[in-house]
């Protein structure tokens, strides 16, 4: 049965906008709240103290925000999207980066300024009060995890490495949460600063143990999913079928994907992001990977009857952003997995299918595609063969454009491999697709 979806309706507001300006609105309040705190608690001991106290501020309002934007709260992911998070997630890092390690070097010139000493002098004394200890320490971890986090070293760290190193972000909250405790006097002027800035610490965190922890053990503890079937559609493809109990409850959506472990078949710590590769309906859930990987390939192994741990669901790659009647899916090799999830779902509207292989091998499902763009009366192209044969990119602009003339008027959804993606949006930018049809998602973990 085909699964439904909200009816496509004109909308001044997307819901991705409107997602970006309650978040940003947030965080500007909150940076203003802040500011006036700040000036109203009076100057530091000398000049230079003073804005040593400002950038430290601001440096715990960026990890507050860190946390914020890696809690994967449901109402944000599923408008915004984890890889946008945690692209910003990202580059927020480093903006933290730079903001500590100017907290700390104006704080040795500011001691070193006060007491008429050396700045290794100051250092080395300031090394041996606890509370300048602790945050000399969080400074130290930050500074490692953003060197491991920089595309260079990225590459060259199995995901397991840098994400174990990674986890050490916690070290460095824990130990500058306790730093703050001992060292701010900014909101100790008012018993409503206090309140407020602790308050603000007490939400960052909540929400991170509500959306990584309590939320995904709640979930598996309510729902006990398992393995029902595990069906090979290739010699390196493999679709798992999960069951559970009150499925009409879990809040999935075609087009989004759950980061799944299978515990009685693999180590607690290996798990992956695939998509649903079926409309989730109440009855189960379907994922459908390749081989690209010991985990992905060792999935046609997972015993029927085991348990399974999800945690999802999880992308903003859904009808939920659609404006227009009509709709184009571009999809590349097993990235037609949540494509196919989407025709699925009961829409209005005319529907067309560019599904780029290297041979009709390799299109994984198919036939359930063929099937289910015939009964939305779509149209499929199956676009085969290597690139840069015959010296036209296969999902160029001409090509884009002789295929689907209208596409301008359709929303487009992509998903493929990176390069894939990559040259599709470029081809869409440059055919001018107003830049609020466009939707695509590189899902990972975060």
């Amino acid at each position: 049965m085909m699964a439904t979806s909200d009816a496509v309706r004109a909308r001044t507001v997307l819901p991705v906008d409107l997602a970006r300006r309650v978040m940003w609105a947030f965080v500007i309040a909150n940076v203003a709240v802040v500011e006036g705190l700040f000036l109203s608690a009076g100057e530091g001991k000398n000049d230079v103290l003073t804005v040593a106290k400002w950038f430290g501020l601001h440096a715990a309002l960026l990890m507050m925000f860190q946390l914020l934007l890696v809690a994967r709260l449901p109402w944000l992911d599923r408008r915004i999207g984890m890889d946008r998070l945690t692209v910003w997630h990202r580059w927020i890092g480093f903006t933290l980066l730079w903001t500590v390690l100017t907290h700390a070097t104006l704080v040795v010139l500011g001691y070193a300024k006060l007491d008429d000493a050396s700045m290794a002098k100051t250092f080395a004394a300031l090394s041996g009060v606890p509370a300048s200890l602790l945050g000399m320490l969080a400074a130290a971890v930050i500074v490692v995890i953003a060197a491991v986090s920089t595309r260079s070293v990225r590459r060259r760290l199995r995901y397991e490495v840098w994400h174990g190193l990674h986890l050490l972000l916690y070290v460095a909250l824990g130990l500058s949460f306790v730093h703050q405790l001992q060292e701010t006097t900014t909101f100790t002027s008012s018993a409503f600063a206090e309140a407020y800035w602790w308050g603000l610490w007490l939400f960052a965190f909540g929400a991170l143990l509500v959306g990584r922890l309590a939320l995904p053990l709640w979930r598996n503890a309510y729902h006990r999913f398992r393995v029902v079937a595990v069906v090979p559609e290739s010699l390196n493809v493999v679709s798992v079928y999960v069951t559970g109990r009150h499925l009409d409850a879990f809040p999935a959506r075609a087009g989004q994907f759950c980061i799944w472990r299978f515990p009685g078949h693999n180590s607690w710590w290996t798990a992956n992001p695939f998509s649903l590769s079926a409309a989730p309906g109440g009855q189960g859930l379907r994922l459908t990977a390749k081989a690209v990987g010991d985990t992905s390939a060792g999935l046609r192994n997972v015993p029927v009857g085991s348990r399974a741990f999800v945690e999802g669901p999880y992308g903003a790659f859904t009808s939920l952003h659609r404006s227009r009647p009509g709709t184009l899916l571009i999809a590349g090799g097993v990235g037609i997995t949540p494509v196919r999830a989407m025709l699925e779902e009961q829409t209005g509207g005319d529907v067309v299918v560019l599904y780029r292989v290297r041979s009709e091998a390799d299109a994984v499902l198919l036939n359930e595609v063929r099937h289910l763009v015939e009964l939305r009366g779509g149209r499929l192209h199956l676009l085969v063969g290597r690139t840069g044969e015959n010296g036209v990119p296969p999902l160029g602009p001409s090509t884009l454009h002789q295929l689907v003339p209208d596409l301008t008027e359709r929303d487009v959804y992509v998903c493929g491999p990176p390069a894939m993606t990559t040259a599709v949006l470029a081809a869409l930018r440059e055919l001018r697709v107003p830049a609020r049809q466009v939707h695509s998602e590189r899902f990972g973990m975060a």
